[in-house]
């Protein structure tokens, strides 16, 4: 066998290693219907992103992050169309990970493996975060109260004092704080509860997690409806429709009051709002019929959560100015207290909701990562344990204790910000690898009760697209380009006006200029390959949004990546399957 780094998996093996008969003693059980799966991708997108993240989206961006929603919605449509592809070929647990071993070959396989990590266990501390803020929040709606610093975590308290926060609950957390060994012992006791019980249910198996999961989501989209008709109903009889064109710091009057920089700098909560999707395929050999039901679940959650996000956005940037969704993180909740709508039973109502779509959220994240570990287990790549599944629950039950040690430890160390972009970036590289892998597989012979992605010659349409998008973006920004490759005085915070010394000048913006290179070359090549057009489409705008990311969030994700390749060229590229 191939010593390459490269090698790949054919489609048929992969089938044949993800069959009922098969990995230590009968494989994963085939409960979930259609319902079930477009359920599952519901309670994943439908939680914190819309409970939490998309306060910080309203105030960066204002009324236009509407614009971002319907940007990231057509991105991962065209991305939901891909991983329909490959469920449609590979039904087998590993999703794009398994989906890239059969594409790109085992590196890329491995990466992707290793990234998805972030977008299902680290994803799970953020919301494991967002779930104990209101679930805090409701037990003091009750008149239960928990110490605050056993409610918050240890990096937000000591980040917050630093930059001379006067949050008055995190002075609280730090000086009442018990102190053992000079240390304070401040971490959130409820994020690392739920996140023990979700291990628990998931391990016990896929049947009560699909029971549990449903009877939650059918709750919170009754819940949701109620925040959009109520606060949508009050937003135009109190007549605060003006707030959809709020004015600017300079007094201008604008859909997007920080312009589209401001828009695109809420791409980590916005993108993160849909984060979930994905993980459908991830259910494929616990599917019935997943050929046919795969692809329709993901696409069905994608459109009515589309939908959902565009409604709530538009009701609480109508609601309330955008200004004053500085640091919120319960949106939903927010724009119905006092001092703005003043609904008090939609509060209660509200935090009821959230906790209710943040215990979903995590029930389908925690189950994705231990089918991921295990089809990289069957690969070789990680050691046999992982692919063990329980003789009675019929789960993988090492593969899930793992995840829930995962997602509990770094609760005790890190803190939401942190967590929200190291998430996204790590997706959104996920989803450009499952649209580029759907180029390099063969085109298939359409056949009956099975998804088929319309194929779109995108010879000449692609490139026309690519220079339609470059003369627009000239015609309405004329010195974009230019900004772009060189110094920009408008843009860099430290620049005074005077006399400029080397620290006042911008250096160019090195991922737009990855951009559009990037887009140039697969114009070059959809016009002599002729490569269908949905993928590209999806490779290009997953690619557009990962501009919006900071070096910061790059810093770490390259840093992840680097560990990543080290544990693979030690132990899962001597041990692969495909090495002997």
């Amino acid at each position: 066998m191939s010593k390459s780094l490269f090698r790949t998996k054919k489609i048929e093996s992969i089938i044949a290693e993800g069959s009922d008969d098969s990995h230590g003693g009968g494989g994963l059980k085939r409960v979930l219907t259609m319902k079930d799966l477009t359920f599952f991708g519901i309670a994943a997108i439908l939680g914190a992103g819309s409970f939490s993240s998309l306060g910080g989206a309203v105030f960066h961006g204002g009324p236009g992050v509407v614009i971002l929603f319907i940007i990231t919605a057509i991105a991962c449509a065209f991305t939901a169309f891909c991983y329909s592809e490959f469920a449609s070929r590979i039904p087998v647990a590993g999703s794009a990970y398994t989906y890239a071993y059969a594409s790109f070959g085992e590196l890329f396989a491995w990466i992707i493996g290793w990234a998805l990590i972030m977008e299902y266990s680290i994803g799970n501390i953020y919301v494991a975060y967002s779930w104990s803020d209101y679930f805090t929040s409701f037990l003091q709606k009750i008149n239960i109260h928990i110490p605050q610093y056993l409610c918050t975590s240890y990096m937000e308290v000591k980040d917050a004092l630093a930059s001379g926060s006067a949050n008055s609950d995190l002075h609280d957390a730090w000086d009442k704080a018990p102190i053992i060994g000079g240390l304070r012992i401040i971490f959130d006791l409820p994020a690392l509860v739920i996140n023990v019980l979700i291990t628990f249910l998931v391990y016990r198996g896929i049947k009560e997690s699909r029971n549990f999961s449903n009877l939650m989501v059918i709750l919170k989209m009754i819940v949701v409806a109620l925040v959009i008709l109520v606060g949508g109903y009050l937003v135009f009889s109190k007549g605060l429709t003006f707030n959809w064109m709020p004015a600017n710091a300079d007094g201008v009057k604008s859909f997007m009051p920080n312009g589209f920089s401001g828009v695109m700098a809420a791409v980590s909560g916005v993108f993160f709002a849909y984060i979930g999707f994905d993980a459908v395929s991830v259910l494929a050999e616990e599917s019935k019929n997943p050929q046919r039901d795969l692809p329709r679940g993901m696409i069905y959650s994608l459109v009515i959560c589309t939908i959902v996000y565009i409604l709530l956005s538009l009701v609480l940037s109508g609601a309330v100015n955008y200004q004053k969704f500085d640091g919120v993180g319960d949106p939903l909740a927010f724009i119905f207290e006092k001092q703005n709508l003043n609904v008090a039973w939609m509060q209660f109502f509200v935090a009821i909701a959230a906790v209710v779509a943040m215990t979903s959220v995590m029930l389908v994240f925690q189950m994705g990562q231990p089918r991921i570990w295990m089809s990289m287990s069957r690969d070789g790549l990680l050691p046999p344990v992982f692919q063990k599944i329980h003789s009675k629950f019929k789960t993988p039950s090492f593969a899930t204790i793992i995840t829930g040690l995962v997602v509990g430890l770094p609760i005790l160390f890190t803190d939401k910000t942190f967590v929200l972009d190291f998430t996204s970036i790590a997706t959104l590289f996920a989803f450009v690898l499952v649209c580029g892998g759907v180029l390099l597989i063969p085109r298939k012979e359409r056949q009956p009760n099975k998804f088929h992605l319309p194929y779109i010659n995108g010879q000449f349409i692609f490139p026309l697209i690519v220079v339609g998008a470059m003369i627009l973006a000239k015609i309405l920004y004329g010195s974009y380009f230019s900004e772009m490759m060189n110094f920009d005085f408008s843009q860099n915070p430290v620049y005074t006006g005077g006399k400029s010394s080397f620290m006042d000048l911008a250096t160019p913006n090195i991922s737009l200029i990855i951009f559009w290179l990037t887009a140039i070359a697969l114009s070059i090549l959809s016009f002599i390959k002729k490569y269908s057009l949905i993928p590209l489409m999806g490779l290009i705008t997953c690619l557009y949004l990962l501009t919006g990311m900071t070096k910061s969030n790059w810093a770490w994700f390259l840093a992840w990546l680097a560990i990543g390749l080290v544990i693979y060229l030690l132990y899962g590229y001597k041990k692969s399957k495909l090495a002997f």
